[in-house]
């Protein structure tokens, strides 16, 4: 088996500067679905990082309270107070690609969006809780891109996080088998699957980077290039080797104490490679 290692140069026409008459239109409308109370970060953050990747449009569909401290702390991100699928309806429909599981939780409310959200025939970038949901409820979908760290992946596959460390490329393999899609298997040296035996694998990143939020951060990355219609295995594979590259840049005020947002300001730096 070939086992791809990622570099920029592999996506250089997609990171080609813009024409002169872009407009926000030409690159797509992220949806994220998350933050129950409490976790209002979670969201912003993914939101935040599909606008710092090119986005066109970027909307937040959450609990009302998180809603408002959204719209005061982030204005270009379009925070929408959802209390029932009726409600979420209305923002799938005008999505380009949706991400779904940062701060979400496993309530009743969570599940209920998870399901409308399933339904919706999107796109779909799964991560976090939403990973969690579709443990506990196995289904295989052609269109999403499952983005689970081991630990997420021992619930997905009933094993223990050990065995997917142990194994990782086999763990992945599995996963793909079973629930479709794209599939990354966060971590050291993160691992993507694909349809038709595809794999990559990813050799930035440090461990600056284990830490809370990151993943948020990497859902946004990657639903903002499907947005920009990239395919969805090439948004995984560029989206996780920018999230890395990010954090590579960012470890160099040292690797303790780095934190998810300083991220943000290298992916704009990285998405304007020529």
């Amino acid at each position: 088996m070939i086992i791809e290692t990622l570099h920029l140069t592999q996506f250089i026409d997609f990171l080609k500067p813009r024409p002169r008459d872009a407009h926000k239109g030409l690159y797509g409308h992220v949806l994220i679905v998350g933050s129950d109370e409490g976790f209002s970060g979670a969201s912003r953050m993914a939101a935040e990082a599909a606008l710092r990747v090119g986005a066109g449009l970027v909307s937040v569909a959450t609990r009302p309270d998180v809603a408002v401290t959204l719209n005061v702390s982030r204005p270009e991100i379009m925070s929408h107070g959802v209390r029932t699928v009726k409600m979420l309806k209305p923002l799938l429909k005008r999505a380009t690609v949706v991400g779904i599981g940062p701060g979400l939780g496993t309530s009743v409310w969570a599940k209920s969006l998870f399901q409308a959200v399933l339904k919706s025939k999107k796109p779909l970038i799964v991560d976090a809780d939403a990973l969690n949901l579709l443990a506990s409820k196995p289904c295989r979908h052609e269109e999403w891109i499952l983005t689970p760290h081991p630990g997420e992946a021992a619930r997905l596959l009933k094993m223990k996080t050990e065995e997917i460390q142990r194994d990782r490329m086999s763990a992945l393999k599995k996963l793909q088998e079973k629930y479709g899609g794209v599939c990354v298997l966060k971590g050291n040296n993160s691992l993507i699957a694909g349809p038709k035996n595809q794999m990559a694998r990813c050799d930035a990143g440090n461990p600056g980077m284990a830490t809370g939020g990151m993943g948020d951060i990497l859902t946004g990355v990657i639903a903002g290039l499907v947005a920009q219609g990239l395919p969805l295995i090439n948004a995984a594979k560029l989206g996780v080797l920018v999230h890395a590259k990010a954090g590579d840049l960012a470890r160099m005020d040292g690797e303790r104490g780095m934190i998810a947002t300083d991220l943000l300001p290298y992916l704009r730096q990285l998405m304007n490679t020529k």
